[in-house]
């Protein structure tokens, strides 16, 4: 059946929707698929094949081979679809189960079916091609900033208009809050995801991520734009206050100044689009404590504290600078934290140094009793950061000569009792081990072995009440010790504490 309408509509839509062709053509066959089994009273499987040069169309009767169902006399379930291998192969000998097979049959007429069901199938034919050449045309620039004409706003979600019938998405969450947002306003964002979806946003944009400073940035300040200025960092407290860390890679070039601007113009701009956060230029610096300092900036800090194992650092500020090196609702510390990946906590100078001072008196204490030296010599040990009798143990010769005052034979003197010291505890540790005696309970109980009983009893871990008192953390240290047993054992320990529950 020869039908240049077809190609006629093929062209239309192919133009109008600037879409392949073969989108279309695939549309209308399967709308004039639906329409052929609508026609029949009994459900079936059609496939129509058009051709592309002609519009000629011919319509296929689909049958899937099946074998034998024992539970319906050998018969097929599905009759107006399915049809027995045997019978297939009266046909086609080398048809095997799983194949289709197909009968050419009367097509229905183009110009005569029901136009909605085509005109539906069509279009959301046309709909997903267009929503797909939407991401693939998007895909690649994920991580842009993307500006756009605000269309609608729904429960505080905006929909911007990028041109081109294309809409991206920002959710209320990604909205700077309280910022006031017409129809009709420009505003830009950054680009933080394409989905394909089969309804709903595909593109879905941020105000209020770090990257959409950094990419502000990166278009008022040419420097940045250049690679002459490098970000290295940004962190937000989206419509307040935000943090920004450069460094310059042009010796003479000053990063702070030239992405501040002559008299503030570049960062003003940046701020007006952010409606009204004002950003704070930080020089990033290689030593990372010297960053968080600058990072703390206006705060002045007097000294640091800083904790490898935890990656924190505590800060000392003066009284009188307390509240502002926290900021207002701890704004200054958490957006410090956040630029320079450290665990910061702010505290008074003042406490800070009687902290300090009770840490001396502990560790001067410990060598007096460990090591039996003078006060003023364990005075020393401990202001010059010695904080354990191993350390004296093991660190080089060389490194304790340099400590004024001390000489060759006294740092060896030191040195022997610290290994002397070492010795004694752990011959004490041991005879701990062995003195301790677990509790029948907690020798009894599921999952425990002899061996580890007695390293928890000599932890102080005696009974399965005082097992169920620790977290896993606390039982790492034991030799063996993984954190999976530890979980199960904590767990079988707490039993008890669950059973009255259970049991009501």
């Amino acid at each position: 059946m020869a039908n240049k309408e077809i190609l006629l509509v093929v062209e239309v839509f192919s133009n109008e929707k600037e879409i392949e062709k073969e989108v279309v053509f695939q549309a209308i066959e399967s709308a004039l698929e639906t329409a052929t089994i609508k026609r029949h009273v009994n459900q079936i499987k059609a496939r129509v094949a058009i051709d592309r040069k002609t519009g000629d169309y011919k319509t296929y009767r689909q049958w899937d081979v099946v074998d034998a169902n024992p539970q319906i006399d050998g018969d097929v379930e599905f009759p107006t679809t399915q049809i027995l291998l045997e019978v297939a192969r009266l046909d086609n000998p080398n048809v095997q189960v799983g194949n289709i097979i197909e009968e050419e049959i009367e097509s229905v007429d183009f110009g005569r079916i029901a136009a909605q069901t085509a005109k539906q199938v069509i279009i959301h034919k046309v709909r997903e091609a267009e929503r797909k050449k939407i991401v693939d045309a998007y895909k690649s620039r994920v991580g842009e900033l993307v500006t756009g004409i605000v269309k609608r706003i729904e429960k505080g979600s905006v929909y911007m208009d990028l041109g081109g019938h294309i809409e991206a998405y920002i959710a209320k969450e990604d909205m700077i809050p309280r910022e006031p947002v017409r129809i009709g306003d420009r505003i830009r964002g950054y680009l933080k995801d394409v989905r394909l979806e089969a309804r709903g946003p595909q593109l879905f944009v941020s105000r209020t991520a770090p990257e959409l400073l950094i990419a502000l940035f990166r278009l008022e300040v040419p420097e940045v734009g250049e690679g002459m200025i490098s970000v290295m960092g940004a962190a937000r407290d989206p419509g307040s206050r935000a943090k920004l860390a450069v460094k310059s890679n042009d010796p003479r070039l000053d990063p702070v100044g030239a992405c501040v601007g002559m008299r503030g113009s570049r960062v003003q701009s940046v701020t007006n689009e952010l409606a009204g956060e004002r950003v704070d230029i930080i020089l990033w610096n290689p030593s990372e404590a010297q960053f968080v300092i600058n990072a703390m900036s206006p705060a002045e800090i007097q000294s640091i504290v800083v904790d490898e194992d935890k990656h924190s650092m505590d800060l000392a500020v003066s009284s009188d600078n307390l509240s502002q090196a926290i900021g207002r609702g701890g704004q200054n510390v958490r957006l410090a934290t956040q630029l320079t990946g450290w665990e910061l906590n702010v505290i008074d100078a003042s406490k800070a140094e009687k902290n300090a001072e009770a840490e001396v008196d502990k560790v001067k204490q410990l060598f007096i009793d460990q090591l039996g030296v003078d006060d003023d010599i364990a005075l020393i040990l401990a202001e010059v950061g010695f904080n354990s009798v191993e350390e004296i143990a093991y660190v080089p010769v060389s490194e304790m000569l340099e400590i004024e005052g001390f000489d060759e034979p006294l740092v060896n003197e030191l040195r022997s009792r610290a290994k002397d010291a070492l010795l004694i505890n752990a011959i004490a540790a041991e005879e701990k081990i062995e003195t301790a005696q677990p509790a029948q309970s907690l020798l009894d109980m599921e999952g425990m072995d002899h061996d580890l009983a007695y390293s928890l009893a000599s932890q102080g871990i005696v009974t399965m009440e005082d097992l169920a008192d620790q977290s896993v953390d606390d039982l790492l240290d034991i030799s063996g010790m993984s954190e999976e047993r530890a979980k199960t054992l904590i767990m079988k320990a707490r039993e008890p504490w669950f059973a009255p529950a259970q049991s009501e």
